[in-house]
């Protein structure tokens, strides 16, 4: 799992790679706590080379998307797949993000 974060004009950009199953989520949270306070600033996070999320890599979203709200900010997943895009179905989450 490949995970990392950038400000740019004004968002962060946060892009996933590879599996987010149980192990990598520990991770990936570490890395992207930053986001849970977005202060404002809208969020974008490319999926685009996401192949697996688990639970609790749904879960890391989520905190992610209450946090933005919290402050005002938005959160947008760009490029999932249609097998991801159908764990958020099955899940409910596909009602609550925004998908580019």
């Amino acid at each position: 799992m490949n995970t990392k974060i950038e400000e740019k004009d004004g968002k962060f950009y946060a892009t996933l790679e590879g599996e987010m199953d149980t192990a990598a989520a520990v991770e990936a949270e570490e890395v992207l706590k930053p986001l849970y306070k977005s202060n404002g600033k809208d969020v974008v996070i490319d999926c685009t080379n996401l192949e697996y999320i688990a639970s609790s890599g749904l879960r890391i979203l989520l905190s992610i998307l209450k946090g933005a709200k919290t402050c005002g900010s938005k959160v947008t997943l760009r490029g999932v797949n249609d097998d991801i895009k159908n764990v958020f179905k099955l899940t409910g989450f596909i009602s609550i993000f925004e998908f580019e």
